[in-house]
């Protein structure tokens, strides 16, 4: 019975948006207008989300980072305190190499933006890391074409770099970049290695423009003292974060000269720790979304509601007819809601349609935007229509079905 009264009621709301289609555009504008704000910034939201994790995605979840500064981040976080410490040198990550007992590997890194040149053909505003042997431990290299340095090349400085695949394109536009030669901040250092081609993203370009080059023979291009630097530790199999983490403050702190007492010059950072941020903020971005969508969805309730009213003013005499051959008030009720909720998901699929192909365009034409826009976004488009239909859809549809149908007919 139940199925019957949902279909009987379908026929009827389909019957009446049909027959007033300049009506119903209006109220379906109001209603798309509101979705598309939301799941368009919600797409929006979530690709940055995506590519800003995806960033970290190369690091190793079980690896800890020492450097000056925390990540983490609240309202009182104090930058200006943490910017006078000092960075971790390649003196300390040395001195730290047997001191950890739950240490898989201790890496070193540091860098600064360089140019590198190839004959008249040149990549301004490169990064240049330069990276003790190590590294590649802590770090998922995606390596295309050669390899990673040996202790050889580290321990001798020998001049040798892993480029990116953009650099590759810009300097060796025949792609046989192996064996040969580049310019690396006024000095020449062969290329053994490129790097996978990653692709630009709304945050950056990856390591397509990376240069990576040995810690040793950085020592010669670069001031380590000015530069921003890290110790990567990796930990041994079964050894959980926290473990680790305590070793490495007991064994630094001496390294650092520091009294028992006072406050570590220092932070020891995890990948978790950036993720959590990037959750905790982007939760709050979403807070932000449906506030402003709120108010959207609600004008297209507004008119749709409206609508409706203006529906069961013009249908009453049929009212009054249905309810005099029998029709129930859960009849009249399903009708109007039917038509309300129909209403909504009309104008729903014509967002989320609206969404989707903006989201293939920017995709296919914009270079270093790439949009997200997943099931779990469509559905959710949905069901704020369907909410919004009910809601709009209520206060009409309980009018028409409490109609006397002796009043009803009269008002023909």
């Amino acid at each position: 019975m139940s199925r019957r009264l949902f279909v009987e009621s379908f026929i009827q709301a389909w019957q009446a948006l049909v027959t007033n289609r300049l009506r119903t555009l209006l109220s379906l504008l109001g209603v798309m207008i509101g979705i598309f704000m939301i799941t368009a910034v919600f797409a929006v939201s979530d690709s940055l989300e995506e590519n800003l994790k995806g960033i970290f995605s190369s690091v190793r979840s079980d690896v800890l980072f020492v450097e000056k500064m925390p990540w983490t981040f609240s309202a009182g976080y104090p930058w200006w305190k943490y910017a006078l410490r000092k960075d971790p040198t390649l003196e300390d990550a040395e001195m730290l190499q047997g001191r950890l007992p739950s240490a898989r590997s201790i890496a070193f890194q540091t860098g600064s933006m360089v140019t590198v040149e190839k004959g008249s053909s040149s990549f301004q505003g490169a990064r240049l890391g330069a990276v003790t042997l190590d590294y590649l431990d802590a770090i998922e290299l995606d390596i295309a074409q050669g390899r990673f340095f040996t202790p050889r090349e580290v321990q001798a400085s020998i001049p040798v770099v892993l480029l990116g695949q953009k650099l590759v394109d810009r300097l060796f536009p025949d792609g046989n970049a192996i064996g040969q030669s580049c310019t690396i901040a006024g000095r020449r250092a062969r290329v053994i290695g490129v790097l996978a081609q990653e692709g630009t993203s709304i945050v950056g370009e990856g390591s397509d423009d990376l240069a990576l080059i040995p810690v040793s023979f950085g020592q010669q291009l670069l001031n380590f003292k000015a530069l921003k630097a890290s110790i990567l530790i990796r930990a041994k199999a079964g050894v959980d974060l926290e473990t680790l983490r305590g070793e490495v403050i007991a064994a630094y702190r001496p390294i650092r000269r520091l009294h028992p007492r006072d406050e570590s010059d220092f932070a020891v950072n995890e990948v978790d720790m950036l993720t959590a941020f990037i959750d905790v903020l982007f939760g709050r971005v979403e807070y932000g979304v449906w506030f402003i969508g709120a108010f959207a969805i609600l004008i297209g309730c507004f008119s749709v509601a409206n609508i409706m009213f203006v529906s069961v003013k013009e249908r009453t005499p049929l009212i009054g007819v249905q309810k005099a051959l029998g029709a129930k008030r859960s009849f009249v009720l399903a009708q109007f809601l039917t038509e309300a909720v129909a209403l909504c998901i009309m104008g729903a699929l014509l967002a989320l349609f609206a969404v989707g192909l903006l989201v293939v365009t920017v995709n296919l034409w914009s270079e270093g935007m790439s949009l997200v826009f997943g099931i779990d976004r469509f559905l959710l488009g949905l069901g704020i229509a369907v909410v919004s239909g009910v809601i709009a859809g209520l206060a009409p549809a309980l009018q028409a079905a409490r109609m006397d149908p002796v009043e009803a007919m009269r008002a023909a």
